[in-house]
């Protein structure tokens, strides 16, 4: 177990040695020399730096964030936004509960959730881009 030990420092050494540039100064960066550690900013990339940006133009470009619970009533529905004239919506009806009772919404009038009867409103949204 000894020589397996010292056989692997062995090569770690060799290694060590070898990365060594023409100046015999070793070539091993780490990645704090320089710039420091990279932020979120620098290391988003594709849709995730897209999302990044435009979060950073308005609240909740892409409606990524929670909805906020309105009062449930015909006066005050929650609002779901929606860029079609309906869309399917999910209510959890008890605050425990596991099962999610999925129903349609059509634009214009509240509509109740079939089981709890909770008021939902869908409202036509605009996309960021």
């Amino acid at each position: 177990m000894s020589s397996r030990l010292l056989c692997g420092a062995g090569v770690v050494a060799t290694q060590a040695l070898s990365a060594r540039g023409p100046n015999r100064v070793a070539a091993v960066h780490s990645m704090a020399s320089g710039g420091g550690v990279p932020t979120d900013d620098d290391q988003a990339t594709g849709l995730e730096r897209e999302v990044m940006k435009a979060a950073r133009k308005g609240p909740d470009p892409y409606n990524i964030l929670a909805l906020k619970a309105a009062a449930g009533t015909k006066e005050d529905p929650n609002l779901v936004p929606s860029i079609t004239k309906k869309q399917i919506a999910g209510c959890i009806c008890k605050g425990d509960d596991s099962i999610v009772i999925l129903f349609w919404l059509h634009k214009g009038e509240a509509q109740r959730c079939p089981s709890c009867g909770t008021h939902y409103k869908l409202v036509l949204h605009q996309l960021a881009h």
